[in-house]
């Protein structure tokens, strides 16, 4: 299996010895940030700082004449990573033998909704999310598509992974966040994400709902959250239930049709932009309605526009088997698996844990993330993907046991041991 690492370009720019460690690790590809949202970065071995504040969502690279004039455009970054970091970034890495394809983070963008407080989504509240986009606003999708063209076909890149584009909402992990004192089941966070800006009130209407009585069932359905009702975790049949099942249909086909048609534009507008054979893939998620940086997605719908698809398979393949079932033979299905331990990952069991996703129809691996990680994950990252080439599935499983029983020992052991 093809393994791509995730990684940002302050992870390079500095470091000459970034690009031969990377391909040391034995992946082939990195997936290289283009345009990303704000965040504090650990780099644990580059020469010159130990931690990296993005301050804002910003493109990675000098943005071009399309924005020139427009209220809605990408921010270049700060000294985080100035000039054309991601073009001195891939350039070294290309040198170094890794093929590169961009990252670019779409509909996940704070300073937009700082700047523009109406591109936001508001929830049945009347609260913004500042850091969520509304995808349903005209203005918001052509910063979208235009952006993802942009970012996505920089010089060198062989192809391009979309994340968020679709609808984003409450979970953020936000700067000091304090959003967890009420448990919210998946039926929960539906709720709480539905937007109610004037072009989603209007969206509603067309589908013969009144958003008025629309928002106040939304509050109502909530209520009981706020009130302590033990999470159900029963999706879709939960939100029929607590919404009635023709308000929560339309809701739903709003919210479908609007992210498949932005999906659909943005994946025509990078192809129009990009060379032949250049791949487009979409970070997603089987389930049509959940939110965030893995869209939620019809499987068969997607496939038939995009390349591939990036799966999240930290708690496990699952999510792999609706795509699986209806790729095309030359479909990507990437297995999007934790190697950094500090953030729950398991470098310790990758052999193992990409053999399960194989099982399940993944024809690639990501690696998140090749720049937050220590040493340690990276050398068990090493061992896991030496492993993998060795082409037989019987050693795959011993070494990932071996590796895996080795892991639970230190653990035991505990500090000093």
């Amino acid at each position: 299996m093809r393994a791509s690492a995730f990684l940002y370009p302050w992870d390079v720019v500095g470091d000459p010895y970034a690009p031969g460690r990377l391909a040391a690790l034995g992946a082939d590809r990195v997936t290289l940030a283009a345009a990303y949202h704000s965040t504090r970065a650990l780099t644990p071995r580059h020469p010159r700082h130990r931690v990296v504040t993005a301050e804002h969502a910003a493109v990675l690279y000098p943005p071009g004449p399309r924005w020139t004039g427009r209220a809605l455009r990408p921010l270049p970054s700060g000294d985080w990573a100035p000039g054309d970091a991601y073009g001195t970034a891939a350039e070294a890495l290309a040198g170094a033998g890794l093929e590169v394809h961009t990252w670019v983070v779409l509909a996940h963008n704070s300073r937009l909704g700082a700047d523009h407080p109406d591109t936001s989504v508001v929830n049945a509240h009347g609260d913004r999310y500042p850091w969520a986009p509304c995808v349903a606003q005209p203005a918001v999708r052509a910063l979208l598509t235009d952006l993802a063209a942009e970012a996505a076909v920089r010089p060198g890149a062989a192809g391009s992974e979309l994340e968020s584009l679709g609808w984003y909402g409450l979970a953020h992990l936000h700067a000091h966040d304090k959003t967890g004192g009420v448990a919210l089941d998946e039926a929960a966070r539906f709720l709480m994400d539905l937007c109610f800006c004037p072009a989603c009130r209007d969206g509603y209407g067309g589908l013969g709902q009144d958003p008025d009585a629309l928002a106040a069932a939304v509050r109502a359905a909530l209520e009981p959250v706020w009130r302590g009702l033990p999470p159900e975790d029963g999706g879709w049949a939960d939100v029929e239930k607590r919404l009635g099942a023709d308000r929560a249909a339309a809701a739903l086909a709003w919210r479908t049709e609007t992210a498949r048609t932005l999906q659909e534009a943005a994946v025509a507008a990078v192809r129009a932009a990009a060379p032949a054979g250049f791949r487009v893939l979409l970070h997603a998620d089987p389930v049509p309605f959940h939110t965030g940086a893995n869209a939620g997605v019809d499987p068969a719908h997607i496939l038939s526009v995009a390349d591939g698809v990036v799966v999240p398979c930290a708690d496990g393949p699952a999510l792999l088997t609706p795509f699986a079932t209806v790729r095309r033979p030359d479909t990507v299905l990437a297995a999007n698996l934790s190697v950094v331990s500090g953030m729950g990952g398991s470098p310790a069991t990758l052999a193992r844990d990409a053999a399960r996703a194989r099982a399940h129809g993944a024809t690639e691996l990501r690696l998140y993330h090749a720049g937050l990680a220590s040493d340690a994950d990276l050398t068990a990252v090493r061992e896991g993907l030496a492993t993998l080439r060795s082409g037989d599935p019987g050693d795959v499983a011993a070494e990932a046991g071996a590796r895996e029983a080795g892991a639970a020992g230190a653990g035991a052991a505990g500090p000093g041991g």
